[in-house]
């Protein structure tokens, strides 16, 4: 038991930063949204896709290769040091190359003018790359305050300086242009300030590990590295399939988007509005840090498939009271995206499939447990790669003709089909019979009263905020009426009112 609560609370400690780093991501939204034009956000959004998917390039899988090994060496320090100079010496090639042609980059990605911001991105993931190693290290050693410790000092840097630089340097210098700061600050960089706090924090972060590095002390092994590299290449393909599922449309919006537009404006719309579903994410992200360690400590127990089936009811119900919550409130929401003077709004269309691809992929990660307790984790890869195939697909063929909505529907589409395919490989290795007639429920109810809300605007807003009060509260109701028995049995007798 006392192994379990540890597990439980290094668990909770390593997923709160990651948790957070999201939450103040959003947060900063809306200054960037109230600051920038909509085409400076889509450019941040852009680079910032471009980022996902060099940092899954560049640590090539060496990230859990390193566990692997380490765990089972006798020599560790051999694997840490054959990792670590392997990620940076091809860290440094990158950074090289990125800056030899980050004009040309630039242009081709369709902000010509701006290739310092490519300079300070490559070295930026070139950097998160190098560190990814000491941060497994700190995991395996079994030390997640100072995981945790300097996850939050990174987190921290970079909102103060976004605070600084995008926020107070403008205001400083409007009311005192002969103020110090003048030689801070410069407005023509504009978005580039986040990308250079970004940059900042992730030197502060190598610094922090430098003094347990042991540099003058490592060794590099050649066979060593060929072996990692061997049984690492699987996991990249997995996190290129993932990267695609997740960030390809910011990246092909601007490549693909209908000629008379501007492609860094549709690509900033676009973006903001996609926080919104972020609400989700967070969700599901918390839901798992804590799900995971509970799915492996009690899968032998007989009672498990029972308990399951009935977590993956919570999740239904708990993701769909996320849905409706943003829909229903929409109208308030929407000040957090972007000033009604600009044109974010537009895009707000987006947000219901984005929130309900966000969770069929919540569910996809609750149900896929049956690979991972078979140890048919390939069936993993498959998925992730069927899913990369199925946006990628969805989004060449219909940006040009839709625009940026092909993108939301792609990754609702991708997320919907990979959760029915593990779904049904599912129950044929690890059958777990879950409550379908419940879940189909909730989603019926949930989606009529989407719909109701949608075609039944009232001009009176406190009359409209009203019912959909009424509207959210019939849901609670349903649900009370379905889990009445296990709700009973859950909450304290004085919560409860028959």
């Amino acid at each position: 038991m006392s192994a379990l609560k540890k597990l439980a609370g290094d668990t909770m400690i390593y997923g709160v930063p990651s948790i957070v780093g999201r939450f103040l991501n959003l947060l900063l939204l809306p200054i960037y949204t109230y600051t920038f034009p909509e085409s400076e956000y889509g450019i941040l959004s852009n680079l910032l896709a471009y980022v996902a998917f060099f940092q899954v390039l560049l640590t090539y899988g060496m990230e859990t290769s390193y566990f692997r090994f380490a765990s089972k060496s006798e020599k560790p320090n051999e694997v840490f040091g054959t990792s670590m100079m392997a990620l940076s010496a091809t860290s440094f090639i990158f950074v090289l190359l990125i800056t030899i042609f980050s004009s040309r980059v630039s242009g081709w990605a369709g902000y010509p003018d701006q290739h310092l911001f490519i300079i300070w991105m490559g070295i930026t993931v070139a950097l998160d790359a190098i560190t990814a190693i000491p941060f497994a290290r700190l995991r395996l050693q079994q030390r997640p305050i100072k995981f945790a410790f300097f996850k939050v000092v990174n987190i921290g840097i970079n909102l103060v300086l976004n605070l600084f630089w995008i926020l107070l340097c403008p205001r400083i210098l409007a009311s005192n242009p002969e103020s110090f700061v003048q030689y801070l600050y410069n407005p023509h960089i504009g978005i580039g300030y986040a990308f250079l706090s970004y940059l900042i924090a992730s030197v502060v972060t190598l610094l922090l590990f430098f003094p347990d590095l042991g540099i003058k002390t490592m060794v590099f092994k050649k066979d060593m590295l060929k072996s990692m590299l061997n049984y690492g290449w699987p996991i990249l393909v997995v996190g290129i399939a993932g990267m695609v599922t997740l960030n390809i449309d910011k990246i092909l919006i601007p490549q693909l988007i209908e000629s008379g537009k501007d492609p860094m404006y549709e690509l900033g719309v676009y973006a903001a509005c996609g926080k919104l579903a972020i609400l989700m994410t967070l969700f599901i992200q918390a839901f798992r840090f804590s799900f995971e360690p509970f799915l492996f400590a009690h899968y032998k127990n007989e009672a498990s498939k029972k308990v399951y089936s009935v977590i993956m009811n919570y999740f239904v119900i708990f993701g769909l009271l996320i849905f409706i919550g943003v829909i229903f409130y929409m109208d308030i929401l929407k000040y957090f995206v972007g000033p009604s003077t600009a044109g974010y709004y537009e895009a707000l269309k987006i947000v219901p499939w984005m929130l309900m691809g966000n969770l069929f992929m919540g569910i996809f990660y609750t149900q896929s447990l049956w690979y991972k307790l078979t140890d048919q984790t390939r069936y993993g890869a498959i998925f992730s790669v069927i899913g990369g195939i199925i946006t990628l697909v969805i989004n060449i063929l219909f940006i040009p003709k839709i625009g940026y909505m092909a993108s939301a529907i792609g990754f609702f589409a991708s997320s919907l089909i990979i959760t029915i395919i593990s779904y049904y490989y599912g129950q044929k290795y690890f059958p777990v019979k879950y409550d379908l007639k419940k879940i189909v429920s909730y989603f019926l109810v949930a989606t009529a009263l989407y719909f109701i809300a949608i075609f039944l605007i009232f001009d009176n807003i406190p009359v409209n905020y009203g019912f959909r009060t009424f509207l959210f509260s019939l849901f609670l109701l349903f649900i009370w009426y379905k889990e009445k028995a296990d709700l009973k049995r859950l909450l304290p007798k004085r919560f409860i009112v028959d």
